[in-house]
């Protein structure tokens, strides 16, 4: 029963006015229901969106992978997987009925026609057997016929067989579907090739043109192993006899190829695939050469240049190639343009292709960065790491390069074959490439990757070796004493690695290409050794003058061992001097000469042509570190004595312990001014005239924030900024050991410079401030580095007393300055206070008594009480008696032990030695050149610059980082500071008897 029209309208009024109360409620009530479903599907919509991983390999029979899901999905109902696992078929004896392009049905054929045709959509009945897919198969020589001429399928297929007689000459092709004309080396009345003809790779061979036994093996020497290579076994003497027979050019390039891929190697009894190729190549003796080069064969590819002896030497090095080179200027030219004849394994020519993409430089780098390689003069060097399983999926098949370098030619284009030189070639098990270059067998193709002859069963399987060509360098040399830019034929050198595949997931091959430029350096090399053989020459006569003086220094007039040992330490400096200056002198000439060539002239050492320049620089630096820590050692011992000058000037009142009596005695004098005089000397013992803080500093800057360092890059181009997408070459270790070491040289000698003629003009002198403080301080100092030979300051106060106060100091000063007293110098009216002194043995021997009653450490005897024994009292009378006995002397006291004052010659400060030996009377020399600094670092900064100088180079040409090696410089500088103020410190405290503790 349904309500009538005003039931229905009181309803919805009743429901719009309900709907109109409560729409806030309903409003809130929506709201918090989306809430809610938010909240409780946000983990799905945030979540990541995660796919199991499948692999075809994971599907089963039943089951293919489908390329959209990336999953394995089932196959329909009498289907199975294709053979590639990407769809599904039919099974055998099923036809396909339907297909929408991504499924297919299957219906069975009835038991009349059992079979499926060979498109799989129709049934059919079958003359003869059916095979195991369920298709109609024919016999030898027949072809399966289908359908008719309309395309209407047949109630029965049929088996045509294909007329090999009269005219028709017919086989079938390799599908089998049609008849095809038999190839020309059958027989021409029939396509059977019959005995004693021989069947091979479609060809028919005539009898007794080659022999059918051959070698189908490929060796791989590196891992002594020989594998029959399926690929060898297939083509090999078919393409050997059909290039022999029938001058099949393709057949020929096969073989060729072959041969190739067993690295060119033969003996004189092989039947291999080189051993075949040989035979084809005397066989075509009486036939013209190709392009009029003995070596090319008719019909044959050019694999090798001859076995002539010497061959090698008259390809490379004979005629210069027809380019010139130029670097600079109107007609530069600095392309090496190379092109490449490429083939496939089967001997198929496929292009003319342009060296200098990824043909021959297979690591992955940049297109900018590999036209780097064949910009002349740039050294390049690129080497990296591959997968095999990438090599393998790249490379199925390998290409065969003949190389050529592209001459030009504005009317013809002309080309120079690039001579080849495989590493791995053997002849009669030998390896000949590795040897000098009169036994070099130069060939001419080349491959990079063959993964292909290392098939042992089928050309399909995986390979059990692969043979990677895992060093590629082409090398030009320059013509000697060229000027035009004129270079030999270049070669490019080919090394062979033979790879044994065990996991190709995880097995890496190294694989590196380089392109390196060489000269003959014999000429550079003699003038090198002619000049270290004189100035080493030179250098003995300057250390036996050395050895001399020093002989005379310590008066001992015999020759013994110890004076051999000096004699080599003093060559030993002298020698590292000459090696210094050669390599200085050799590194910038290649740095100068290299850069600024117009044509290419010159040509850097290759990096094995170096290693006798680095041991030069080794030498220089192991004999300049014996000069420097024969020096140090010396410094360390060196004998010092302060000599006080200062006297009592009053006497106190002393009581007489017992009888009460009053006593006067002389004042006692200050040692606050010997202590001031030693903390001084400790402090300038490793002063400098270089900072080594800003050598360091300014060498990097220059270096590595201006780029200096980049004109020791193997390229003829001094740019000092390199763009970082450009690709940088090596550096040559001649040209940055001569870079380095010409500007920290530079810099020290710079800093010295300043040091000596500004700083210590201006600012501060320290050794001449050093002698003010002595005459201030009313103390000399006496140095003996060698036995009869040292060094006198002379600190003796004009005033005659320094220990005094603030007012009476300040007067003497300004006597001083007004010239109101006498003068500071040694003899009366003279300002000389610095002599080199020759002592007499008498002075010595006197000396060295005083020296050893307090140097000597006396224990306590058994005899006597330890407690009785006072050392110190015993130092203190030691040192009294030291400073009256060489204050006496120079007081001329001791008449016996006398000595005069006088200039040493000229002749006398050019040689470094004295001609006057002091016999009866010490000499005096004057000295304004302050030369007791040599004692110091101060006056051995040239021994120290130099020291550095090669430190800093070997870490560097060790490391090849300048800043590590300049870090490792500041730090030896640092530790050999250390070491020379604390054991020098030791010694002072040892020589002059100054409480260590007062040493500040």
């Amino acid at each position: 029963m349904k309500p009538d029209t005003t039931t229905l309208k009181k309803r919805e009024k009743a429901d719009h006015t309900m709907a109109t109360e409560t729409l806030p409620f309903v409003v809130k009530r929506y709201i918090f229901v989306f809430i809610i479903l938010f909240l409780y599907f946000s983990p799905a919509i945030c979540q990541q969106y995660i796919i199991p991983f499948q692999d075809p390999s994971d599907c089963s029979l039943d089951e293919f992978f489908d390329i959209s899901t990336l999953s394995c999905v089932s196959c329909g109902e009498n289907q199975q997987r294709s053979v590639a696992g990407l769809s599904c078929i039919c099974l055998s004896g099923f036809r396909t009925v339907t297909t929408d392009l991504t499924s297919i049905a299957c219906e069975a054929c009835p038991e009349d026609k059992p079979a499926i045709t060979q498109d799989g959509f129709g049934c059919i009945r079958c003359p003869g057997s059916i095979s195991d897919e369920g298709q109609c198969q024919c016999p030898a020589r027949h072809i399966l016929v289908e359908r008719d001429v309309s395309g209407n399928l047949l109630d029965e297929a049929k088996c045509e067989m294909c007329n090999g007689n009269g005219s028709s000459l017919s086989v079938p092709n390799s599908s089998g579907n049609r008849c095809e004309r038999c190839h020309a080396s059958f027989i021409k009345s029939s396509c059977a090739c019959n005995h004693p003809s021989v069947l091979a790779g479609g060809l028919c061979i005539p009898p007794g043109s080659l022999s059918t036994n051959v070698n189908p093996s490929v060796n791989f020497a590196q891992l002594k192993l020989s594998i029959i290579s399926a690929w060898f076994l297939k083509n090999l003497y078919s393409s050997a006899a059909a290039c022999l027979s029938f001058s099949n050019l393709t057949a020929c390039q096969a073989l060729g190829n072959m041969c190739v891929m067993n690295m060119h190697s033969f003996s004189g009894l092989s039947v291999d695939a080189c051993g075949l190729f040989n035979t084809v190549f005397r066989s075509q003796a009486a036939f013209s050469a190709t392009q009029d080069i003995s070596y090319w064969r008719n019909n044959l590819p050019w694999l090798y240049y001859g076995d002539e002896p010497g061959l090698a030497n008259r390809v490379l090095q004979s005629d210069p190639v027809p380019v010139s080179f130029i670097f600079r200027g109107p007609k530069k030219n600095t392309d090496i343009k190379l092109l490449a004849a490429v083939y496939n394994v089967r001997g198929e020519f496929l292009r003319w292709e342009n060296i200098g993409g990824s043909n021959l430089q297979i690591c992955p780098e940049t297109p900018i960065r590999r036209s780097s390689a064949f910009s002349f003069g740039t050294a390049y060097q690129e080497s990296c790491d591959l997968s095999v399983a990438e090599l393998l999926r790249t490379h199925p098949q390998p290409l065969f390069y003949d190389v050529f370098l592209d001459l030009g030619g504005e009317e013809s284009r002309k080309l120079l074959p690039l001579p080849t030189l495989v590493l791995n070639q053997q002849f009669n098990g030998k390896l000949v490439n590795q040897e000098s270059m009169n036994n070099w067998y130069l060939s001419r193709r080349m491959f990079l990757v063959d993964v292909l002859s290392g098939r042992e069963k089928s050309a399909s399987v995986l390979p059990k070796v692969i043979r990677v060509a895992n060093s590629v360098k082409i090398r030009f040399q320059l013509v000697p004493n060229t000027e035009q830019g004129h270079v030999f034929p270049p070669l490019m050198t080919v090394e062979y690695k033979d790879v044994l595949i065990t996991d190709i997931n995880t097995q890496t091959v190294s694989m590196s290409f380089a392109v390196e430029y060489e000269m003959d350096q014999n000429d550079a090399h003699l003038k090198t050794d002619t000049a270290l053989g004189v100035l080493a020459g030179l250098a003995v006569l300057l250390s036996v003058l050395k050895t001399v003086s020093w002989k005379r220094r310590i008066a001992s007039p015999v020759v013994d061992l110890r004076t051999l040992l000096m004699f080599f330490l003093f060559y030993a400096g002298d020698l590292a001097n000459v090696f210094l200056a050669v390599t200085v002198g050799t590194g910038l000439y290649w740095l100068i000469l290299y850069k600024a060539q117009q044509h290419a002239s010159v040509l850097l050492p290759l990096p094995h042509q170096e290693e006798r320049f680095v041991t030069y620089i080794s030498c220089a630096f192991a004999l300049k570190a014996v000069q420097f820590l024969h020096k140090l050692l010396v410094q360390l011992s060196v004998d010092v004595f302060f000599i006080d000058w200062e006297r009592p000037r009053s006497k106190v009142s002393k009581t007489v312990a017992g009888n009460g009596q009053q006593k006067r005695d002389p004042s006692p004098i200050s040692i606050w001014r010997t202590y001031f005089v030693a903390n001084e000397w400790n402090e300038i013992q490793t002063i400098r005239k270089i900072n080594p803080t800003f050598q360091i500093m300014a060498v990097l800057f220059f270096l590595e924030v201006l780029g200096f360092s980049d004109l020791a890059l193997r390229d003829p181009w001094p740019t000092l900024q390199r763009r970082p997408q450009v690709y940088t070459p090596p550096y040559s270790l001649t040209m940055r050991y001569g870079l380095s070491a010409t500007l920290w040289l530079c810099i020290g000698l710079l800093q010295v410079i300043f040091f000596t003629v500004f700083y210590e003009h201006f600012m501060e002198d320290k050794i001449r401030q050093f002698v003010d403080l002595c005459s201030i301080s009313n103390i000399s100092v006496l140095l003996l580095p060698q036995r009869c030979f040292g060094y006198y300051i002379h600190g003796r106060s004009v005033h005659g007393h320094a220990d005094t106060n603030m007012e009476e100091m300040n007067n003497n000063l300004r006597r001083e300055a007004e010239s109101l007293c006498g003068q500071r110098g040694l003899l009366p009216n003279t300002d000389m206070q610095t002599f080199q002194v020759a002592l007499s043995c008498r002075l010595r021997s006197h000396y060295d008594r005083i020296r050893d009653s307090f140097t000597r450490r006396h224990g306590p005897s058994r005899l006597m009480d330890a407690a009785s024994f006072n050392q110190s009292d015993q130092n203190i009378r030691a040192y009294h008696t030291m400073n009256h006995f060489l204050g006496s002397v120079i007081d001329h006291a001791h008449p016996d032990m006398d000595y005069i004052v006088r200039d040493k010659l000229a002749l006398e400060r050019v040689m470094g030695m004295e001609f006057l030996e002091p016999n009866d009377k010490s000499i005096f020399y004057n000295d304004e050149g302050h030369s007791f600094s040599d004692v110091l670092f101060y006056g051995n900064e040239g021994t120290l610059l130099i020291f550095d100088t090669l430190y800093f180079c070997i870490v560097d040409l060790a490391s090849q980082n300048f800043v590590l090696a300049a870090v490792l410089t500041y730090l030896q500088q640092m530790i050999f500071k250390r070491i020379r103020n604390s054991i020098g410190r030791r010694n002072l405290v040892n020589k002059t008897l100054v409480d260590d503790r007062f040493l500040i």
